[in-house]
Order: C-alpha cells, then structure tokens, then sequence
C-alpha cells in the first residue's frame, strides 16, 4: 500500500509537468512547425521527388539579392537608430523619477503594439505631397520605411535597458565621480558596460522585428521598395509561386534563427549581471542639471516628434471629409460598405468580429504562453535538462521570425484535416485566432518570464517542507506572484491579435474581416470616401489599441513587462 502512494505521489507531478510541456509543443507543432514545414517542403519537391533546383533559380536573380540587400538593410538602419533613440529614453524614464512617468511609459510602450496598417496609415499621411512632411520626400521611401520601424521598436530597447538601468547599483558610477570623471566619461566607461548585455539583448530582437516587417512595408514601400517578407507574400498571393516562396522563407528563417541565437546568449548574460545588482530603484529625482535637462529635452523631442506627431496627424486628417470639408463625415461613412460597396461588411462590424477574434486569440495564448513560461522558469539541476529547458524557450521564440504570410497560407495546405479529425479547419472562423494566437504566445511568454524567474527557490523549498504538495506549493507560490504579470501579458496579447494583419489577411473570410484587413482593403480601392473611412478606421483602432496597453500598464505589477 505504501509503495503504491509513493508511486502515485511520483507519478502524479511527473504527468503534471508533462502536460505542460506536451500541450504546448503540442500546439506550436500543429499550428506553427508544421504548417510552415509543410509549406516550404511543397517548394523543393516536383512529382514527388527532391529538387534542389530552385535554389539555384531563385538565388541567381538580381531581384533577390536586391530584396536580400533592402532587408538587412533597413533592419540594420532601424536597429542603430531604434538604440540610439532609446538611450535617453531609457535614462528620462527608469533612471530619474518625476511626476506623469508611469504615464510616459505607458506612451512610449503603445507604439510597439498599434497594428502595422495603422503606423503605415499614419506615416503616409505625414509623407504624401499634401502631407506636413510632404516636402522631405519620404514618400515611398527607404527613409520614410525606417523612420516607421524606429516608431515601433524604440520601446523594445526602452523597456529592454531601462529595466536593467533602472536596478544598477550607483555606487559604481558615484566612485568614477568622486575620483574626478566627467559626466561623459562615467557614462562610457561605467555604465554603458554595465548595459552592454541588455542593449546587446534589445538590439538583436529589435533587428528581428526590422527584418521580418510586413504592414509598414507594405504600405510604406510602393512598388519601388519590398523586402524578402513583403516578397513571399507577393509570390504566393498573386502568382502562386510556391517554388519561389519556399526559397525566400529558407533565407528568412537564416536570418531569423542568427537573430535568435544572438538574443538568446545576450539574454544570458544579461541575466548573469542582474543577479549583482541591487534590488533597489536607484531612479532619483530629476534634477535641473545641464545634463539632465538636456537628456529630458532630448527625450520630449523624440516622443514629441516620433510618436506623437504621425498619430496626431493621423486624427487631424481624419476630419478631413473626401472634399477637404472638416467634419466627422469620415466616421458616418463607417457605417456603410464603402464608396462603389468596397467592403462586404461595415467598419463597425468588422471592429467587432476583430475584438471576439482576439479575445479567442487572447484566451489560447495566455494558457499556452503561462504553460511555457511556467516550464521554463525552472533551472534543473542536470546539464541535459537546463539545454532542454532553453530549447523550449528558443522554440517558442520562432514565431516572431518566420513569416506570418508562410504561417497563413501553410494553413490551408495542412489543415483540412489535422491529425485525422474529420472537420475541415480552413471552412471554420477557427484558424484566425489560432494563427494570431501564435503571434502572441511569445510576448506572453515574455512577459510572464522574468517575474517567474525572480521567485526565491527557498520559498517553494520551504512550502515543500511544511508538507505542501507540488500543486499546492504552485497555487500558493508561483500564481499569486505571476499574477502580477497576468495584466501585462493580456494586454499584449490582446493587442497584438488586434493588429495582425500577415496571416490574418489569408484566413479571414470577406464576411468576418478583421478590421486591420478592412483598412488595407479601403486604402487599395479607388475613391476619396473609401482613404477617408480607412482613416477613421485607423484611428478607431489605435484609440482601441491604446486603451487596452494603458489598462494593462495600470494593472500590472511593479516589475511586471520589463522585459519584452
């Protein structure tokens, strides 16, 4: 009787964590790996057999290598500027402290999570001949593209190296003073070594970001500029070219695996240097020093210029009626399908099916993102486990890299009928959520990740010898204190499902478009009235958007999100 409990007690944590290790694979292998697997695969096989050939053929045109060169270009461009910019953000928000900050951060945070038709809508109304920036000619642009990136991505280096800047110890710094070193010599020999692994960390997931842009580029680039992204959405939709798009997905995924590989070992050793920090903010008052209101003027101008100028502008024109009257003809016209029935569905309908889209979407990445974070916030003690465990981390990173367009169309190759269920999946409003939820479940995981991490081993070893059970000690010690970043982790993933637009954009069926859809299909059709609905329609969704990330920012806990 004995041995049988013994062997229950065993047993019964044993099945517990492979559950949560086995539905999450379970559901990155089904809706991520094998789509995209199966997809590329259909590029390399003619009539059943390897070929190897369009490596040749797509690889021996000038276009690619054009598309290659554009890519890492503008990733490289928007990653320096993205840090550069970030910097003194960084120091304004975390280092010093001085009354509306939380608000502030909650600003700088809601450009990373507005959807990618909406930063493209708002930045060509900046860009256009009519436009307030109209004369600088970054219409259809190279520039224009990276100024858009360097929108979204300054938050990631933001909150990356604030939340290590903001827990440096000071003495360091306050030595290198007192022995006579100059503000700028501190901040280059001190600190910015302190910060090398968190900017290290920020820069390779915000070149991630670059590097696999697809709205913003869509919108932004015209015919003139594209990138391997915006290309395999290009071959697939419009030429059926799967040979081609397999061989572009290859490349992606090279740079994307790099990207990863270098985050990964930043994130490491950045972990490694906040265990010698100091568990107190050592943000101080701002003072009125020349350096710290050079820093604060540095720092209004970018959130002034960067971020709040492209949305206001956007809000302005969109009062701007298809005559130029100022009015709120724009947002009436959202009741309707269009000028010429553009639309199947109304604006207003369209944000409904988008926000019970996401609130699906929001529900499956939670679980399965807490169930990821969960096992991964563990450090077993065997080498063989610790590999395993960052493994599973890098995993579930991959979606952010790999081409929503890929993970979209290799949907409809695969699932039909997934694992033999007899229910055809591409019929269904199911694959929508389902495809956003992969988006989301790695911002979930980091989110949830670094509070996880921080938990004392001692507490749940002290639970353990009281006599609580391992669910116990997990209701009782994990979740209470994860719960501080459940907030954070929902709003992301609400958000981001608000904003999909690459996969979404092959799922979504003309009469349950998402709203992101309906706004990249107003901007293609013809006619003033139809550019002022996508407008309005913009702006509805920024405002929804905006909401969602500044309530969660206000529920979150103290250390909750600072990583993303």
């Amino acid at each position: 009787m004995r041995a049988h409990s013994a062997t229950r007690v065993l047993v019964g944590p044993a099945a517990a964590w492979g559950l949560a290790v086995g539905v999450p694979l379970l559901f990155l292998g089904v809706f991520f790996a094998w789509p995209v697997v199966s997809l590329v695969a259909r590029g390399f096989v003619t009539d059943g057999a390897l070929d190897l050939g369009g490596f040749g053929e797509v690889l021996g045109r000038p276009r690619t290598w054009r598309l290659v060169g554009l890519t890492l270009g503008q990733a490289t461009l928007g990653t320096a500027l993205s840090v550069l910019l970030g910097l003194p953000l960084a120091y304004t928000l975390y280092r010093r402290s001085f009354p509306g900050r939380t608000l502030l951060r909650g600003l700088v945070t809601v450009p990373f999570v507005l959807p990618t038709v909406v930063v493209g809508v708002a930045f060509r109304t900046l860009f256009v001949h009519s436009g307030l920036l109209g004369a600088w000619g970054l219409e259809e642009s190279l520039a224009g593209i990276v100024v858009a990136l360097v929108f979204f991505n300054v938050s990631v280096v933001v909150r990356t190296v604030g939340g290590l800047w903001e827990r440096l110890d000071p003495r360091a710094e306050q030595a290198a003073a007192a022995l006579g070193a100059s503000p700028w010599r501190v901040l280059r020999t001190v600190t910015l070594p302190s910060l090398g692994p968190a900017i290290a960390s920020a820069a390779s997931v915000v070149f991630l970001f670059c590097a696999t842009a697809f709205g913003v580029v869509l919108v932004l680039g015209g015919v003139r500029f594209g990138t391997i992204e915006t290309e395999i959405w290009v071959r697939t939709t419009q030429f059926l070219d799967l040979r081609s798009a397999s061989v572009l997905s290859v490349l992606q995924l090279v740079v994307v695996t790099l990207a990863l590989f270098v985050s990964g070992r930043a994130r490491a050793r950045r972990e490694a240097a906040l265990s010698l920090v100091s568990d107190v903010s050592a943000a101080r008052p701002l003072r009125w020093t020349p350096a710290d209101a050079l820093v604060l003027l540095v720092s209004l101008a970018i959130v002034g210029g960067l971020m709040v100028l492209p949305l206001a502008g956007l809000v302005a024109r969109s009062f701007r009626g298809p005559t130029g009257e100022w009015g709120l003809s724009n947002y009436v016209a959202l009741g309707t399908t269009g000028e010429r029935n553009a639309l199947v569905v109304t604006v207003w309908e369209a944000l409904g099916n988008s926000v019970r889209t996401a609130l699906w979407a929001t529900l499956i990445a939670v679980v399965v993102g807490g169930l990821v974070a969960l096992v991964v916030s563990r450090r077993p003690r065997a080498h063989g486990a610790r590999r395993a465990v960052a493994l599973l981390d890098a995993a579930f990173m991959l979606p952010l890299g790999v081409s929503a367009v890929t993970v979209g169309f290799g949907f409809f190759v695969t699932l039909d009928r997934p694992l033999g269920i007899p229910f055809d999946l591409r019929t269904s409003g199911a694959l929508v959520p389902i495809a956003q939820a992969v988006v989301a479940v790695p911002l979930v995981v980091r989110t949830v990740l670094p509070v996880l991490r921080a938990v004392d081993p001692r507490l749940r070893e002290v639970a353990a010898v009281l006599g609580s059970a391992p669910g116990r000690v997990l209701r009782t010690v994990d979740v209470p204190l994860a719960a501080r970043s459940l907030g954070l982790a929902v709003g992301f993933a609400f958000a981001v499902s608000l904003g999909e637009f690459g996969a979404t954009s092959f799922l979504a069926r003309p009469d349950a478009a998402t709203l992101p859809v309906v706004i990249f299909r107003l901007i293609g059709r013809p006619g003033a009235e139809n550019y002022g609905m996508a407008l309005a329609a913009s702006v509805v969704l920024a405002a929804l958007t905006a909401s969602v990330m500044m309530l969660a920012e206000r529920l979150r806990g103290d250390r909750a999100g600072e990583e993303l």
